[in-house]
């Protein structure tokens, strides 16, 4: 369904691109593999090499580090396109948590840093890993109860921690380490985040986190253990102890991502059973004549549209500079239900043919559940927001002084 958000001229062309590439080139190397991945590495950077040729590769980084150097609103689009297949996204070199990570590294690292990390990330030569969520006791909704240390001794930091569901963390060859290096102080004002390579002495792979999820491509969790892992003092990201603040001017652009990559593939999700409700008949009709499967689609069409103005809204105002941290969390939590309510329809409506591997529903229905969790999950983001509503300086006062008392 197509629907006019007013986006730039840069931005439409930038979508028309990456339509054109997911259709043409990304599509049929996803439909090769489907219900047999992950796709080998050969072919995705094949489909890179296309990406770079037709100038929609790495769009939302610099042009200094290897990428298209676009506004982060004009890339939005491409995002929702390259979402529509899960091999387009790392086509693109939008697929989290490279995507964050490169972002972070961009805003915050040093030059040296930048050379050494930033450019090979972007280029596709390594990958990385955010190492923050901790097993139990330890960070996971709430950061502030994050376990893992880094000490300074001479000229480096050693760390020592226990973490898991670092995403990408079995393939990574950097790991964004989230530490305290300040005991006294609150974790929020006391912790940091350290670039520690993945084959430094003292990083232990306990093991990949088997979970829900497609096998198109490949997706890892690890459980890590950070044991007296020395690093320069010069891999510190950022300025000391505001590991915190970095870490939310990562995850706010993240979050949107997350939404316009998922918003994409919700989109192709309703394609899909469209068109399937077009060629499918039952009990006399077409599927697609039937009203309450054609108001289950409204509903959803509705809802996807409204989760992508929100998107669109969040995304304008941190263009301009703004944090937006309460409406990237509402944007976060809508869109997830959302995406998740579109593909488990589109999954519904197309019956036996939704759950099998010969369309790309099952793979969305697996990914798209971990969105509701990932990057704050909904009760987290709810919390936030409820948290300022209830302290909005327009909350009525005395509204209620005439009720009757009982």
């Amino acid at each position: 369904m197509v629907v006019d958000y007013e986006d730039s001229e840069t931005a439409m062309e930038l979508r028309e691109k990456a339509n054109e590439f997911v259709q043409n080139e990304v599509i049929p190397v996803e439909r090769e593999y489907l219900g047999d991945g992950p796709v080998p590495q050969d072919e995705i950077d094949d489909l890179r090499a296309v990406a770079r040729e037709r100038g929609i590769y790495c769009p939302q980084i610099d042009e200094e580090f290897g990428g298209g150097g676009y506004d982060f609103r004009d890339v939005l689009p491409l995002f929702e396109e390259a979402g529509k297949s899960l091999l387009g996204q790392a086509a693109m070199r939008v697929d989290a948590p490279d995507e964050g990570n490169m972002h972070t590294l961009e805003m915050f690292g040093t030059d040296e840093q930048q050379e050494e990390w930033l450019k090979p990330l972007v280029a596709g030569e390594i990958n990385s890993g955010f190492s923050m969520t901790e097993p139990m006791q330890g960070a996971g909704s709430d950061p502030k109860m994050m376990q893992t240390t880094a000490e300074k001794d001479g000229d480096e930091w050693v760390i020592n921690g226990h973490k898991w569901w670092t995403t990408q963390g079995d393939q990574a060859d950097l790991l964004l380490v989230m530490a305290r290096t300040d005991m006294d102080a609150h974790p929020y004002s006391g912790t940091s985040i350290i670039l520690v390579p993945a084959d430094a002495d003292g990083v232990e792979i306990v093991e990949p986190t088997p979970h829900l999820g497609p096998n198109v491509v490949h997706e890892s969790h690890a459980e890590i253990r950070y044991d007296d892992v020395r690093v320069p003092e010069e891999n510190l990201l950022g300025p000391e102890n505001e590991g915190f603040a970095i870490a939310q001017e990562r995850l706010g652009p993240a979050r949107l991502t997350h939404c316009m990559r998922f918003s994409g593939m919700a989109e192709r999700a309703l394609g899909i059973a469209k068109e399937y409700m077009q060629e499918r008949s039952a009990f006399g009709d077409q599927l697609s004549e039937k009203q309450a499967q054609r108001f289950a689609i409204a509903e959803q069409e509705t809802q996807l549209h409204a989760a992508r103005t929100m998107t669109r809204h969040a995304a304008e105002k941190i263009r301009r500079g703004q944090q937006a941290r309460i409406e990237v969390a509402m944007s976060k939590y809508y869109t997830a239900n959302v995406v998740q309510e579109t593909i488990d329809l589109a999954l519904q409506a197309c019956g036996g043919a939704g759950i099998s591997r010969h369309l790309p529903l099952a793979d969305f229905y697996e990914s798209v559940r971990a969105f509701r969790i990932i990057d704050g999950a909904d009760e987290v983001h709810k919390r936030s927001i409820a948290r300022e509503a209830f302290e909005d300086e327009n909350v009525p006062d005395g509204e209620l002084t005439n009720l009757p008392r009982f």
